[in-house]
């Protein structure tokens, strides 16, 4: 078996999981904000109430 390509193929898998990992925790962090947003009930604008 040639190990040089196990271990190439594992590197390759480490770095794709740890992309993913960040990229879920950004993902995660705007999601938040969205829903935070979303809860918020609309500011009212004073120049159209006057």
């Amino acid at each position: 078996m040639n190990y040089s390509i196990v271990i190439g193929v594992a590197v390759l898998v480490v770095i794709l999981i740890a992309y993913l990992i960040k990229r879920n925790e950004k993902d995660e962090e705007a999601f938040e904000e969205e829903v935070i947003q979303s809860e918020l009930p609309p500011e009212k604008d004073d120049k159209e109430n006057s």
